[in-house]
């Protein structure tokens, strides 16, 4: 990886990009909270499911989340306490707020593959907000029956608050209110996530913005973006920045800063931890 002083050509363009925008859409992935300190692995994995990986032998918090556990009772207490550290604590690193700072002024839009809401925990405007693939603080039915979703955070807290043993009281087991099936978390893994209204809300209101500044000077800022779902966020920002040929395109990413060759005039890579290159951005 890149050392921060290594980027100081690319940092100086970076800021020069963004200073001059007319539009800035941030496109934001893992690595992005992974930089504000939401590991799953490692020290914090350990520190909050140290029984459920005595028991279980779990790698990392990723990996638990597809576990198939005996009873909804330990369902629940595994992932009260995945809720609870992911969405309802702070992170522990300002990468977000810097983030705010440095756009809170111009406008922007922001698409998320994030499901931890740091950005609204942060102060960014709700209504420039898209979580495409669901919310760690929303349930749904498991069927679903209905295309609705459910705040979780009081029954979390309580389940995190009252589970013994590596269970949670049956009587706080989430059950749908219209067929009685069990509910489940509000994430994208299968055809069976909901779309809910306000989901649609954003949508409508993310395609609105992209098509308002398909021209000029368009900063598409992609920040902590993997492999895993390409076509919601890296892939559809190349075709944008290409369309346009004012846009700039900033991959920021400790990994794979690639870009087609059609935008390589522009497109700025720094593969460096995101929080420190804010950082020196609003040093400057």
């Amino acid at each position: 990886m890149e050392s921060i002083k290594d980027c100081s050509a690319e940092l100086a363009k970076l800021k020069e990009a963004l200073e001059g925008a007319d539009a800035v859409v941030i496109g934001a992935g893992a690595g992005l909270s992974a930089s504000a300190g939401f590991d799953y692995a490692g020290p914090r994995f350990e520190q909050y499911f140290a029984d459920f990986i005595a028991r279980y032998h779990f790698p990392d918090m990723y990996t638990a989340g597809f576990f198939a556990f005996p009873t909804q009772e330990e369902h629940w207490a595994y992932w009260s306490r995945h809720i609870c550290v992911n969405r309802y604590m702070d992170a522990p690193r300002p990468v977000y707020d810097d983030l705010l700072k440095l756009v809170k002024d111009k406008n922007y839009f922001v698409i998320t593959t994030n499901v931890d809401h740091c950005f609204q925990k942060a102060g960014f405007d709700k209504e420039r907000l898209f979580y495409t693939q669901g919310d760690y603080g929303l349930w749904q039915c498991s069927v679903p029956c209905h295309l609705k979703t459910y705040d979780n955070k009081n029954t979390v807290l309580r389940m995190v608050a009252e589970q013994r043993d590596r269970k949670v009281p049956s009587e706080l087991i989430p059950y749908c209110p219209v067929c009685g099936a069990p509910m489940t978390m509000n994430l994208r893994s299968d055809e069976k996530f909901v779309e809910d209204e306000g989901w649609h809300k954003a949508a409508d209101r993310y395609t609105g913005f992209i098509q308002k500044h398909d021209k000029g000077r368009v900063l598409y800022l992609e920040l902590g973006v993997g492999g895993n779902t390409p076509g919601v966020i890296k892939y559809p920002f190349w075709r944008f920045a290409a369309a346009n040929p004012e846009a700039v395109y900033i991959c920021l990413n400790q990994g794979d800063i690639s870009a087609p060759k059609e935008i390589e005039g522009q497109t700025i890579g720094i593969s460096c931890d995101i929080g420190t290159v804010l950082k020196e951005i609003l040093a400057v």
